[in-house]
């Protein structure tokens, strides 16, 4: 059967991942966007805006949720996520997390340390990505727009991705040619799904010190909620895969 590389969109919301693309990929992989810690000049106390994808690349290093859980007392990822999605609109009402918002809030803006990427690939783990792929042994990947009925679906080499010669897909899916594994992120989401044979995800997430965790049978794209029942990430920061 032909492939058809528009039907790997990102999962529907409410679906548990590990049931998503008809149940084609072992395990599920929520590889967390690091925050992004920049020299003094960078901060936000200086500069009051957010740093350029260049200067991200070139003066940022990655910065642990595990850390900032441990700064500012949320002590859970999934309490964590609840602040960063509250801080940036995505969640009101009920959902939302004030509390945790402004915890988060007071610590950013006392230390030279930015929320991560959200809706996108973010630049630190880019390189990273691709190590993903080659080591799954594809030297080309099949990059999936967000909306394809828009724009087209490409097959980039990963050599001229890894050279910046081409630029990085903003969003969207990544997917091996024969689409034995796939990274994919959602617009709104400061996280990447990582799919395909678990022990290779987890070798490589130990190799490349990824911080996430695995998908569990009831995880779905809102786990931050914890009426979901998403223990797995609802508990102390030892208990998730840090970086």
């Amino acid at each position: 059967m032909q492939l058809q590389p528009e039907r790997f969109l990102y999962p529907a919301y409410g679906t548990p991942l590990v049931e998503a693309y008809d149940r084609r990929f072992e395990a599920v992989f929520i590889l967390l966007h690091p925050f992004i810690a920049v020299p003094l000049h960078l901060a936000w106390s200086v500069t009051k805006h957010y740093p350029t994808d260049a200067e991200i690349i070139a003066n940022g290093s990655r910065y642990s949720w595990e850390s900032v859980c441990r700064h500012t007392a949320l002590f859970s990822c999934a309490r964590l996520n609840q602040a960063l999605l509250t801080a940036t609109g995505s969640l009101t009402g009920d959902l939302a997390d004030p509390a945790g918002r402004n915890a988060l809030q007071s610590f950013l803006q006392s230390h030279p340390i930015w929320m991560p990427s959200q809706g996108r690939f973010e630049p630190l783990l880019q390189n990273d990505l691709l190590r993903i792929l080659t080591a799954a042994g594809c030297d080309e990947l099949i990059a999936v727009p967000e909306f394809p009925s828009v724009d087209p679906v490409t097959r980039l080499p990963i050599s001229s991705l890894q050279a910046r010669s081409i630029p990085f897909p903003m969003g969207g899916t990544l997917l091996a040619p024969d689409a034995s594994l796939l990274l994919t992120v959602d617009w709104d989401s400061f996280f990447t799904l990582l799919c395909g044979p678990r022990n290779f995800l987890a070798q490589i997430a130990a190799n490349l010190k990824l911080e996430g965790f695995f998908a569990t049978a009831n995880t779905d794209h809102a786990w931050f909620n914890y009426s979901m029942g998403c223990a797995t990430v609802t508990l102390s920061p030892e208990h998730w895969q840090s970086a």
